[in-house]
């Protein structure tokens, strides 16, 4: 195996032992909300640009369907406001790009629900702007991130930062981090199936 392939396997290791060490708390207390929107009748909403876009689309599919096979229960409402490609192409020609998740957010978003944002650097604009809005609306926002949570950090009201400076790392922590709190909440809301 070439030098470089180990080096980067053990990077990543070194990355996920920092994480398991700086961040159970902040998963656990962010679980708990989540389940006590989904509680509420209220949903958990996700956004990111590019491989961020794609995992918003995983972690809310693990919602609607279920993370753990052995798990039967109900739906739960995640969504994620990365996936309708004529919402988004129209707000970006109509207003602009920054606008793709807080007009969604506007439409779709109320009072008690949660959005997720993920941004490996914590300056996508199109995030900050969709967490201003939540601020505006009452909606609980959780921002995953690395480094020092770039300009989300100073907004969120919660923060998942991956201790990292390599983009590549962060992203293969926040899969995993994002399944941690499916999981937490699938064993805060059916504790009797687990």
């Amino acid at each position: 195996m070439p030098d470089w392939i180990k080096d980067s396997l053990l990077e990543s290791s070194g990355v996920f032992q920092k994480t398991a060490d700086e961040l159970p708390g902040e998963v656990q207390k962010i679980s708990v909300k989540m389940a006590e929107a989904f509680k509420n009748g209220n949903k958990v909403m996700f956004c990111g640009n590019g491989g961020s876009a794609a995992d918003s689309q995983h972690l809310a599919t693990e919602f609607v369907v279920r993370l753990r096979s052995s798990l039967n229960r109900p739906a739960l409402p995640g969504l994620a406001l990365t996936t309708d490609t004529s919402m988004i192409t129209a707000c970006s020609n109509d207003y602009s790009f920054e606008d793709i998740f807080s007009r969604q957010i506007q439409a779709l978003g109320k009072k008690g629900d949660i959005l997720i944002g993920i941004s490996t650097s914590g300056n996508s604009a199109n995030i900050v702007k969709a967490f201003n809005e939540c601020n505006k609306m009452g909606i609980t926002n959780v921002l995953l991130s690395g480094k020092d949570g770039g300009l989300l950090k100073d907004i969120a009201d919660y923060s998942l930062l991956v201790p990292s400076d390599n983009g590549m790392k962060i992203q293969e922590v926040h899969i995993s981090l994002g399944h941690l709190l499916v999981e937490a909440v699938e064993n805060i809301l059916y504790k009797d199936k687990v």
